[in-house]
């Protein structure tokens, strides 16, 4: 079972790498037949070919938000992931808070990462921003 010091070291490399358009970046952080599911994505994506594509429109629309993680907690093959994102829109910066669970392969890398949060507070701002231009 992972400690939450093995936890809290690895979301500290890998929640920047979703700042920034990397998404290749990003990707490193996940196996090859890895299993990637958000509310966007309800159904999720399979593969890192998938996941790959995923991340670019995903990130692009997105390349100032950060990532930060409130608290680690370990379970069987991962953690759970309590994190705080904040997501520039227009002039204001949301902030949501949500959790993730993330379980590795024998090869240390995510083989599985499920993401939810409430999208309603998110998804209003964003469509209030995107009337008002």
């Amino acid at each position: 079972m992972m400690t939450k010091e093995q936890a809290r070291e690895f979301a500290s490399k890998w929640l920047p790498a979703w700042t920034g358009n990397n998404p290749e970046k990003l990707a490193d952080f996940y196996s090859d037949d890895a299993l990637y599911l958000d509310p966007a994505i309800p159904n999720g994506v399979s593969g890192k070919d998938e996941l790959l594509s995923y991340f670019r429109k995903l990130l692009a629309q997105n390349p100032e938000w950060v990532w930060t993680q409130i608290e680690p907690i370990p379970m069987e093959g991962g953690f759970l992931n309590k994190w705080l994102a904040k997501i520039p829109v227009g002039s204001e910066t949301i902030e949501c808070i949500g959790v993730c669970f993330v379980q590795f392969n024998d090869d240390g890398l995510i083989r599985r990462n499920e993401v939810y949060f409430d999208r309603n507070e998110l998804v209003s701002k964003i469509y209030k921003y995107q009337k008002s231009k």
